[in-house]
This record gives structure tokens, sequence and C-alpha cells, in this order.
């Protein structure tokens, strides 16, 4: 998912006590938090060999993971802001999401679904995209998007619970130029959303991919909000 705010990601508490998770080596507990699912992660990363890699993390809750990332492959780390579009009389649910450029991206079944068009949605979009805008500048400020081209990208958040954050996520590295290659990097996501995004991926790596998903912040034990001060360190740390 795009952010960590507790009710974007669909959070209900700490995941029960006892709950599992299914992984491609069996069966293992739920992630700690994002610092040991960043370390997971970066090492199911590493396995793929990246040249030239380049770490792009969805803030804000992909940032911590994402550091992880970075360093076991010692690559540089920055951000790719997306913001979700959410549906009219149901805000969180994300039936849209954009980058600070766009354009915006839509759940086509989900505009039939609710009987709306893009255009009823341009307001929602507009704000959706200013709002990225001012994040973009808080944590980069004046420097330029980072060169993709020729490089191994690794996008990365902390989970993926529809996939319209990470599907506007990588549309937009492909837009800024020729990546050698486009790897979306999660610890844990939906079934459906990682097939789905096998699709404009060049390679999906996830860690688990529990039926009975519901919900990013169910398979992690400490889920805190991440602010941008944190963001800020993350990156600063990472420079």
């Amino acid at each position: 998912m795009h952010d960590t705010d507790p009710a974007e990601q669909g959070r209900h508490g700490p995941a029960p006590a006892g709950r599992r998770a299914l992984t491609a080596n069996g069966v293992r507990t739920v992630f700690r938090d994002r610092g040991e699912a960043g370390e997971r992660l970066a090492g199911a990363v590493a396995e793929l060999g990246p040249e030239r890699p380049l770490v792009l993390a969805l803030p804000r809750g992909g940032v911590p993971v994402a550091e992880h990332v970075a360093r076991s492959l010692g690559a540089p780390l920055d951000v790719i802001v997306v913001r979700k579009i959410g549906a009219p009389g149901n805000p969180e649910a994300a039936i849209g999401a954009t980058t600070a450029e766009g354009p915006p991206l839509f759940d086509k079944g989900a505009l039939v679904a609710l009987g709306v068009t893009e255009g009823d949605l341009a307001g929602r979009s507009g704000d959706a995209q200013a709002e990225a805008r001012r994040r973009v500048s808080a944590y980069r400020g004046d420097a330029p998007d980072p060169e993709v081209e020729g490089r191994d990208v690794i996008v990365v958040d902390d989970g993926l619970a529809t996939g319209m954050s990470a599907r506007a996520a990588v549309s937009e590295v492909r837009e800024r130029g020729a990546a050698a290659s486009v790897v979306l990097a999660v610890p844990v996501g939906a079934p459906e959303a990682v097939t789905a995004l096998e699709e404009v991926c060049d390679r999906v790596v996830c860690l688990s991919t529990p039926p009975d998903f519901r919900a990013v912040s169910l398979w992690y034990e400490e889920f805190p909000q991440v602010d941008d001060a944190e963001v800020r360190r993350i990156l600063g740390r990472a420079r």
C-alpha cells in the first residue's frame, strides 16, 4: 500500500496471537515489525542479483522496509510518492491512485460497479495529486527524480492490498525511462493483487500471500504509523 495511516492500511489492531502466514518455505509467524520484514525481504531481493540497483520506496510505510533492502544491496534509496483515490461515500476504499505527475490510474471494474466515471472523480484525483506533490517536496526538496535508465529498479512497500498504489508506482517508473528491469518487492500481499502485478512488473517478490489476507496490518505484530519526519530521517541516513 502507498501509506501507513491506519485507516488507509485497513488496520484492525495487532495480529491475533498464533496467527500464521504461508510462505514459499512453509509456515511462519507474522512479521515482528517493518524492520524484520525489510531484513527478510532484502535477502530475497539479493538472490535476484540486481545490477546497478535503485530502491524506490512508497511512503510512508514502505520506507522503513526499503531501508534494509537498499542497505543490503548497497543501492541508493529514494521514494516514489503515490496517493490513493477513494471511492465516493467510502474514501478509504481505493479505486484509483496517482503519483505527483500522474495520470491517475483507476480500477475499471470498481468504476463500473459504482456507476461512476473517471471524470466524476476529477476533484478527488486533483486533491490526491496535489498531496503527492507536497510530499515529494517534503521528502526530496528541489532534488530531481533519480535516474532509472539502465538500472534494475526495486519498488518496495510494506504490503500489497488492492495493488492500485503499486501499479501507479510501477507505471511512473516506466514513464521515467528505460529501466533494465522493474521489480516489486513486498513482505506480504493479497494473492490476487500479487498475480495482477506480475503482469506489469518484470518480477514480483512477495514473501507471504496468505489466502485470508484482509489487511496489511494483520500480518505485523507491530504496525505503528510512520510520519514524514521518520521518512526524512531514513532518507537522510541513506544519502
